[in-house]
């Protein structure tokens, strides 16, 4: 089968065939040795014909271990070798603290074992074609991870932002394995029997807040910045909480009332003010004392013959009680809540406050976070964000890993019913919380939390928030994350829509059938070490087959992966079942 060599090249060898019988078509991709007296040359057969096998070397197999690259050829003389079981342990993982991934096609189902370290330690992508075996192949890798046995991974805590609900019949019966496991979901969908996706708002940030906006300007930021500060200020409900509300509401009526304006529009100015953003000592339904009489705030503004207010000094001497430029005011808001709603007239009290409304360089701006404030207050997305008691970030991923009293170690956040913009300012949410949280850790990685993003192409946009905020929430995870213990694994069919900063970051890779030029291209400028050898492997794999690489593999291996049990619901659909009627003759 395998005769002499006849040239060694720069990095290439080519052998004479042996025409033994053996079909020699089988021998495409398989992996050679070429032994000499002292050292052991591994090389991968590239093609075959009439006469000749091209083999393409690798590098260097010691007694324990694989080196890449090559110092020194092997001699014309070597003996050529398909390698053996034992030097194939040596490339395809260890026993000890080690999952199955799948078997060798090419090597009889040898089985591939990779290191849990070297898999769950880094971050990983995964892409195919719609039906290459993407989800059934990540479904069975999980499934591996829960054996039934005495060690189990009970502190496991991975997270899968599953966009159609496809995960949940693969796990949902984990603890089938061992008591000790445990599955959750939790959806945005109203018509799904799981627990409902309820974020606090108290732990939304500036980014966040933004996000939920769909803020495109600096100005924005300073809106959204000041209103925070002054909602946590008013939730705290307290004498300088009220005494902070009346100064703000004041000097936005004084600053009105002294402009160039007729009276007339600076009543409907302040009108506009009060009828949103009140308090009992400043609202149109004030009863202002005067002397020997009192009236309403609003009743103070009547215009008299000569334009003016009748009433303009008792109106100046009670508004001007209540503000207090000297007082440096107590922002502290540790330990509060507050609601949406709360939020919206924390907004409104900023945007009149600082004359956002006012300022026709800045009405478009502010008036576009108004309106997108108060229709998610007031619309179904609103119902997510909880303001149920204060809870810290700790307290809270901790309970959204709780089901009854068990400890889930699969949380599966079923994001079906929400449109793409919601969806993935929703999983930039929680990639937020997961970084503050693990970059917090007295231990450092000692809490480690893995986002598997379905369809991460949904989420994980080139340059989305940078112009903005000055970063990417997925590309700062990638960057820094895994040192932290926060880990991402991509999964997707549009690798050309990913964010190219992330994909660099990857350090292992399962490629399974992509057909699309774009996405070959796109991956072959983009995947590190990839190389045009493993471009061309995957164009001819099966469904449920991928080419894998990194740190997980000592060289690029074909690894046909085992079937999930029970499998996802992501198969097509069954056409003839649904359209075929048996008729009684």
């Amino acid at each position: 089968m395998l005769g002499k060599i006849l040239t060694i090249n720069k990095n290439t060898a080519t052998l004479e065939i042996n025409k033994d019988g053996t079909e020699i078509n089988d021998l495409i991709n398989l992996h050679v040795v070429f032994e000499d007296e002292n050292k052991k040359i591994l090389g991968e057969i590239d093609s075959i014909d009439e006469n000749t096998i091209n083999v393409t070397f690798l590098g260097e197999l010691t007694q324990n271990d694989f080196v890449g690259g090559l110092i020194k050829k092997p001699s014309l003389d070597a003996h050529v070798r398909i390698i053996n079981d034992e030097e194939l342990k040596i490339l395809t993982g260890i026993e000890d603290r080690s999952i199955r991934l799948g078997v060798s096609p090419l090597y009889n189902d040898f089985p591939l074992n990779v290191s849990i370290d070297e898999l769950f330690s880094n971050h990983t992508a995964i892409f195919g074609n719609t039906g290459s075996g993407k989800t059934y192949g990540i479904c069975r890798i999980i499934q591996n991870i829960f054996p039934n046995s005495n060690i189990i991974p009970y502190k496991a805590n991975l997270f899968i932002f599953d966009s159609y609900g496809e995960y949940i019949n693969a796990f949902q019966d984990i603890n089938k394995n061992n008591q000790y496991y445990a599955f959750k979901v939790i959806t945005t969908s109203p018509k799904k029997d799981y627990e409902k996706l309820n974020i606090p708002v108290c732990l939304l940030e500036l980014e966040d807040i933004l996000n939920l906006l769909d803020a495109t300007n600096f100005s924005q930021i300073a809106m959204v910045d000041t209103a925070l500060s002054y909602v946590k200020m008013f939730a705290r409900k307290d004498k300088e909480s009220s005494e902070f509300k009346n100064h703000v509401l004041a000097k936005a009526i004084i600053s009105i009332m002294y402009t160039n304006q007729t009276s007339a529009r600076i009543r409907d100015q302040i009108f506009e003010i009060l009828s949103e953003t009140n308090t009992p000592e400043l609202s149109l339904d004030t009863e202002v004392p005067g002397i020997g009489f009192t009236r309403k705030f609003r009743n103070c503004f009547d215009i008299d013959s000569e334009g003016r207010f009748a009433e303009q000094k008792i109106i100046s001497d009670y508004i001007k009680q209540f503000v207090d430029e000297q007082r440096k005011w107590n922002y502290d808001a540790e330990g509060v809540y507050y609601s949406l709603h709360d939020l919206e007239v924390a907004l409104n009290f900023t945007l009149y406050s600082e004359r956002y409304l006012l300022n026709e360089a800045m009405y478009d701006s502010a008036m576009s976070l108004k309106v997108k404030l108060h229709d998610l207050v007031n619309r179904t997305n609103g119902s997510f964000f909880s303001a149920d008691g204060y809870i810290t970030l700790d307290e809270y991923i901790k309970k959204i890993q709780i089901s009854g009293n068990r400890k889930c170690q699969i949380v599966n956040f079923n994001l079906e019913d929400v449109d793409d913009r919601f969806a993935r300012t929703i999983v930039k949410i929680f990639g937020r919380m997961f970084m503050k949280f693990t970059r917090a850790l007295q231990n450092r990685a000692t809490y480690p939390i893995h986002m598997i993003l379905e369809e991460a192409h949904r989420y994980v946009l080139e340059g989305d928030d940078k112009e903005l905020f000055g970063y990417n929430i997925f590309e700062r995870i990638a960057k820094e994350g895994r040192k932290y213990g926060l880990i991402l694994d991509i999964i997707t069919q549009r690798p050309t829509d990913l964010n190219e900063n992330v994909i660099s970051q990857c350090a292992n890779f399962l490629i399974f059938k992509i057909n699309h030029p774009a996405d070959l291209d796109y991956i072959a400028k983009s995947v590190p070490n990839m190389s045009e050898d493993i471009i061309e492997k995957q164009k001819t794999l099966q469904a449920g087959t991928c080419v894998a690489f990194g740190r997980i593999f000592k060289i690029p291996m074909i690894v046909k992966m085992e079937k999930a049990s029970p499998p996802p619901t992501s198969a097509n659909c069954d056409v003839y079942k649904n359209w075929m009627v048996k008729l009684n003759q």
